[in-house]
């Protein structure tokens, strides 16, 4: 058991390093800080399945850390929250083939609404129709799965998490976000009274 788990171990952490590092990378960070943070316009997530959940913790984690992020559920959007759109937004769409259905829908529903949003995607395969219709792609390199069967989302959902935890770490060095800041953001809980503590004591976070 020891040895399985350590294979499982390996084979995650050899897909995290591999993952494509290019200069789609900064050019989403610069759209994102573009829209949100001069434009005064928010992230919008959105995904699939466990792809959505991974949007989902991207827009909290985006949202406690200095940029305002929403997830929009593609189905739900259907269905009158596409109005959660504003047109100095932008779009973070998850789909690890790149042809989801609502993902593809929710693609063509906002730009009747507002034209030529900023769309980054996260995706696997960069020849499919999502990556082709993206101003950035950010690959997952397309990493095989973990699960025994070959099917479950599990590595591949490791990396789009990673992908996330990268434009949000880089994105809060590029607008120097502070412990202040932070604090003001996390009332309550450990990671509150931490953030003011080092605020207090002039740390970084």
């Amino acid at each position: 058991m020891i040895d399985k788990i350590k294979a499982v171990l390996r084979q995650e952490a050899e897909a995290v390093l591999n993952i494509p590092v290019t200069g789609e990378f900064e050019k989403a960070i610069k759209i994102i800080e573009e829209q949100v943070h001069r434009k005064g316009g928010k992230l919008v997530a959105s995904g699939m399945g466990k792809a959505g959940q991974i949007a989902l913790n991207i827009a909290t984690t985006f949202s406690s850390t200095g940029t305002p992020a929403v997830f929009l559920h593609p189905s739900d959007a259907q269905h009158g929250d596409l109005g959660v759109l504003q047109s100095n937004d932008v779009l973070l769409l998850i789909s690890n083939s790149g042809k989801t259905r609502e993902i593809l829908e929710l693609v063509e529903l906002a730009d009747r609404l507002y034209k030529n949003l900023p769309l980054i995607v996260i995706t696997s395969q960069e020849d499919s129709e999502l990556a082709k219709m993206a101003d950035v792609h950010l690959l997952t390199g397309n990493p095989k799965e973990v699960c025994i069967l070959g099917l479950t989302p599990s590595t591949s959902t490791t990396m789009m998490t990673v992908i996330g935890d990268v434009l949000v770490v880089l994105l809060m060095e590029r607008i120097g976000f502070s412990n202040e800041e932070y604090a003001k953001r996390h009332h309550g809980g450990y990671l509150g009274n931490k953030s003011r503590e080092q605020a207090r004591l002039g740390k970084k976070l």
